[in-house]
């Protein structure tokens, strides 16, 4: 699954991200990785190689942040930590002998770096959780904390706050103008009155923060509610109902000094743009060239097996919903690109014998590393879709265009969880689409790298689904 934020708040908003433990957790693993290979060295070499200070880069640059990890059991924290770095440390092994680099250092030096970096980061996290009482008793008191409407919202803010494991909150209760039986049954959470009586309230007891979660249609009750509030010392929050919406990257910012919330936007923004465009380049340039001499063996035998040409180039929606042109090995005997296009199906007769294997085998997809190096195309991303099946199902599936605020891939977080090929039903489809979506609100380096290591392995031991 995607790595996720530590706590998940009204649509992806994480409630720990700026607290100090949290921030200390996701930059404990990134820096003992590097803490490690830095050691290794100096007690070997006495110096550090340039060429470690790249890699040192690199390593910190996929793993931060490392995601939330001292509030599981130490079993399922050690499983995290060791499935985590098999899959970065495949990565870099992989480059490492594709650029030869690997053989400028012993084995022996290899080996220890691979034992030895998950262990200390078991250790330190280990260490960081015994710690961790001690850090958060720190921060000071417990913040006594009042919620202003009893609604989905309020109770989805509620129960975040009760389970987050790096703030000291101490929820006192609900204030809600609704009568009792017109509000949804609880035991967890007393309503200990109206908001006419909140003031006296916060004059007789300590309370330190105010959550306003009433939903924006109640605007005026909202502005005399600020408004009696300015004699309060409590910090004040807004929680408006849009956040318990179906947001894609979902966050606060501001435009020159106006707070704006981010209801639908690409992960690709700033550093994170960089980083993803950058490891396309480099990554299909190192497969094209390892694989040229497979790419020129599949197009003769492409060739020589059946009439026709050698690429079948196909229109398909990619960034922000724009036409573009995706490369594959021609494996059937049409190459439709009209108004209605036909999805194969099993026993397609329009499918040659070779391209069954390829497409089998998904090696009739090797020459979209082509559409990656061109920009029209990620390495991982949501599938692109014939331009006749997206006009389909954009009327059919409720944010369908949405996949499209990324490049589409060659792979994706449908494909390598059982939703590859044939969609020959709308429910499939839409399983698909959730996938999709779940990636554009869970992207980070290191789930890129489980999903392209996931479709090798796919690959090698073969997948259903795809004729």
């Amino acid at each position: 699954m995607a790595t996720k934020p530590p706590i998940r708040t009204l649509s992806g908003f994480s409630s720990g991200g700026s607290n100090p433990l949290y921030m200390l957790e996701s930059l404990v693993e990134p820096l003992v990785m590097v803490f490690v290979l830095w050691g290794l060295f100096i007690y070997t070499e006495n110096r550090i190689p340039m060429s470690i200070f790249i890699t040192s880069i690199v390593l910190f640059s996929i793993s931060f942040p490392s995601g939330a990890k001292i509030r599981k059991g130490f079993a399922k924290m050690c499983r995290d930590v060791i499935g985590q770095w098999l899959v970065i440390a495949t990565f870099l092994l992989t480059f490492a002998y594709i650029t030869r680099y690997i053989t400028l250092y012993s084995e022996k030096l290899i080996l220890a770096w691979l034992i030895v970096t998950p262990v200390a980061q078991i250790i330190a996290l280990q260490l960081l959780k015994w710690a961790s009482p001690k850090l958060i008793e720190w921060q000071g008191p417990r913040q006594n904390t009042l919620i202003i409407g009893l609604n989905e919202q309020g109770l989805l803010l509620a129960d975040n706050l009760k389970r987050d494991y790096y703030q000291r909150i101490n929820i006192l209760g609900f204030f809600e103008d609704r009568a009792p039986t017109r509000l949804p049954h609880i035991d967890t959470y007393p309503v200990l009155g109206s908001l006419n009586e909140l003031s006296h309230y916060l004059k007789s007891h300590t309370v330190h923060k105010l959550y306003i979660a009433l939903p924006m249609s109640s605007h005026p009750r909202i502005l005399k509610l600020l408004d009696d509030l300015k004699d309060t010392t409590a910090s004040i929050y807004f929680v408006p109902d849009i956040f318990i919406t179906d947001l894609i990257q979902g966050r606060v910012s501001d435009v020159n000094g106006i707070p704006v919330v981010s209801v639908c936007d690409t992960p690709f923004t700033g550093m994170d743009g960089f980083i993803k465009r950058t490891a396309d380049v480099l990554f299909s340039l190192f497969v094209l060239i390892l694989i040229s001499p497979i790419l020129i063996g599949i197009a003769i035998a492409v060739k020589l097996t059946s009439p026709g040409p050698i690429i079948f180039k196909q229109r398909r929606y990619g960034l922000d919903g724009q036409q573009i042109l995706v490369y594959k090995f021609r494996s059937m005997t049409v190459t439709e690109d009209g108004v209605t296009v036909t999805q194969a199906t099993r026993n397609d007769q329009r499918i040659t014998p070779l391209g069954a294997f390829l497409r089998k085998t998904s090696l009739d997809e090797l020459p979209q590393f082509i559409n990656v190096l061109q920009g029209r195309m990620s390495v991982v991303g949501p599938r692109p879709h014939a331009v006749a099946h997206n006009e389909e199902y954009r009327k059919l599936i409720k944010g369908y265009m949405v996949r499209h605020k990324v490049k589409p891939g060659i792979t994706g977080w449908a494909q390598v969880n059982g939703f590859r090929g044939e969609t020959d039903t709308l429910e499939k489809m839409e399983q698909r689409v959730h996938y999709d979506l779940e990636y554009l609100r869970n992207w980070s380096p290191r789930l890129d790298m489980l999903i392209v290591a996931k479709t090798v392995w796919l690959t090698i031991v073969g997948q259903d689904g795809a004729y």
